[in-house]
């Protein structure tokens, strides 16, 4: 491991762990619901974040042509909008083979009510109603998630509040889980109970949700920002893309012709000001927009530029990895991640009397 390697440098640090599905590119709503806040964190926790494929697959499991071309584009986005390869352990989740592993033996011991249980799992099958998604891999996604936390024993989940119920359940599994394999290194335990940690005594310690915060990003047709829905704006849009959607935005019903005062707070326009304008440049709109003193196009122009400020650097980093760049990057955090992954492995297989490593690869113990 190298000297500058980001476990080394925040050994110290509370860890961190978050990923995205690969199912494109990023748009501005990934980007100020995940991607801003886990580049706040890179300098205060020890962070891991990774590229989730397997979770790609629970949904479109019938079609994987577009997956490798995803990832690069998701790992670029990641690079572009901050992250650091110096900092944090950036990783694809297939490479890392033991979130497979952790996953099968955490589903041994999962009930599947509190599969059923999870919000999301009714809502995408009445939402993405034309695909089959009576499989057990659907089902089991929010258990991988509990997989691919609980791997690295992280201090802190960051999401938000609609995901922070997939986060009570890795909860309930690591209890579940530490009831049934307490640790069977005595030793090793007394160090950490000296250092009084009493809950690093469990071999899979209960995450802390960190909540980020999220705020209210509109698509183009007003409705949340979504892939699914076709209205969002991608982190690679060109200024002359970015301006022709905001174009055919929606904005204030009230507001049907030029001379008709609005409300920022019920356009979906007005919300985008909030998030990227200035606080000079929002309070020129609120005040145009409510004495008629400005038409949407012009409100629509100045949300543009505040959105092409935004962008331009993101777009500018982007430009500067190529695709061996990438591909060496995430290649050597896979690296470092199943290192990390397998600390966890051992203790796993230790607690739940499974083979060890030496009868594992076929050697003498």
């Amino acid at each position: 491991m190298s000297s500058d390697s980001p476990e080394q440098k925040n050994v110290s640090r509370p860890r961190v762990l978050s990923g995205m599905r690969p199912t494109g590119k990023l748009h501005l709503g990934n980007y100020m619901g995940a991607l801003a806040n886990w580049v706040k964190l890179q300098d205060d926790y020890e962070c891991y974040f990774f590229i989730a494929d397997w979770h790609a697959l629970t949904t479109d499991y019938a079609d994987t042509s577009n997956v490798l071309s995803n990832i690069k584009e998701v790992a670029l986005d990641y690079l572009a909008a901050g992250l650091d390869p110096k900092k944090s352990v950036l990783f694809v989740q297939s490479l890392v083979p033991q979130h497979a592993e952790l996953h099968l033996l955490l589903s041994m011991i999962t009930s599947v009510g509190w599969l059923e249980r999870i919000p999301s799992y009714k809502e995408q099958q009445e939402n993405l109603a034309d695909k089959d998604l009576s499989t057990y891999g659907f089902l089991g996604y929010p258990l991988l998630q509990s997989a691919d936390i609980l791997l690295y024993q992280p201090k802190f989940v960051p999401v938000g509040q609609d995901q922070a119920s997939h986060v009570e359940l890795t909860r309930e599994v690591a209890r579940r889980f530490n009831h049934f394999y307490p640790r069977r290194s005595h030793s090793f335990a007394s160090e950490l109970a000296e250092a009084g940690s009493e809950e690093s005594l469990h071999v899979l310690p209960e995450p802390q949700v960190l909540l980020t915060p999220a705020p209210k990003l509109p698509g183009t047709d007003g409705r949340k920002m979504s892939k699914s829905y076709g209205n969002t704006i991608q982190l690679t849009d060109p200024e002359p893309v970015i301006r022709q959607k905001l174009k055919t935005m929606v904005t204030d019903p009230a507001r049907v012709r030029r001379t008709d005062p609005g409300d920022p707070d019920k356009c979906p326009v007005g919300d985008l000001h909030k998030v990227f304008s200035t606080p000079e440049k929002l309070a020129e709109v609120y005040d145009g927009c409510r004495s008629a003193g400005i038409g949407c196009i012009q409100c629509k122009g100045w949300a543009a530029d505040a959105l092409v400020q935004i962008l331009t650097p993101i777009q500018e980093r982007r430009a500067r990895y190529t695709d061996e760049d990438v591909e060496a990057i995430f290649e050597e955090g896979s690296a470092r991640a199943q290192v990390r992954a397998e600390q966890t492995m051992v203790e796993v297989r230790s607690a739940m009397r499974l083979p060890s490593a030496s009868l594992r690869s076929g050697g003498s113990r």
